[in-house]
């Protein structure tokens, strides 16, 4: 999935003379908490609500600033920015490391949408195939080509099909696959592939009763 699948798309600016009692409206207006700032139609900067919350704040370095201050004295720049054809995944790595709530989304030198942590969130809806009918197994495989594949042939034996897999690191060598399929039935192929070898985290073995 890229950058471009999730975007909003035409953007709300404002331009640098706008004042922070104007910018904030906007937000407030629009349900927004980020807006990109232009000057003569590039990307200088960006403004968020809470930038207006602090400059205006008695408790701010030097004091409140005035509600009529231009959002130039208070954006934030230089500005981080993503492309259309980044990978979601390489977003959210920025927007996590760099501790920003939204990227402003360029084509070439065009400010062409915004993508935020909320977007992100939808995207892993979608990546993981949540928002459909679907069963959850979680397996730890040992790192090794192969694996990954013998799984998905044993699912395939069993008929079951594959909406969604991801894997992440579980320890030293393994890898948790957490694989989304076409059942709610999840226990009954968890207990195959227990019978197989599996080592299966999701869902829990229910521990048989005795008398």
């Amino acid at each position: 999935m890229l950058v471009k699948d999730v975007m909003h798309s035409p953007v709300l600016t404002v331009d640098v003379s706008v004042t922070l009692e104007a910018a904030y409206h906007i937000m407030l207006q629009r349900n927004i908490r980020h807006i990109p700032v232009m000057r003569e139609g590039r990307l200088v900067g960006m403004i968020t609500d809470r930038d207006i919350r602090l400059a205006t704040s008695p408790f701010a370095p030097g004091g409140a600033r005035s509600t009529a201050t231009p959002v130039e004295e208070v954006m934030t720049q230089p500005v981080f920015t993503a492309e259309t054809l980044d990978p979601v995944e390489e977003a959210a790595r920025v927007m996590r490391e760099r501790k920003i709530g939204a990227l402003p989304i360029l084509e070439g030198p065009e400010l062409v949408g915004i993508v935020t942590g909320i977007d992100l969130l939808d995207a892993l809806l979608r990546l993981t195939g949540v928002q459909k009918p679907s069963g959850r197994l979680e397996v730890c495989l040992d790192d090794r080509p192969g694996e990954l594949a013998r799984l998905s042939g044993e699912l395939a034996r069993q008929n079951i099909n594959i909406h969604s897999l991801l894997t992440y690191p579980c320890g030293e060598g393994s890898v948790t696959t957490v694989v989304r399929v076409g059942t709610l039935d999840t226990r009954k192929i968890a207990r195959e592939l227990r019978q197989q070898g599996y080592d299966v985290r999701w869902p829990p073995e229910i521990p048989s009763k005795t008398l």
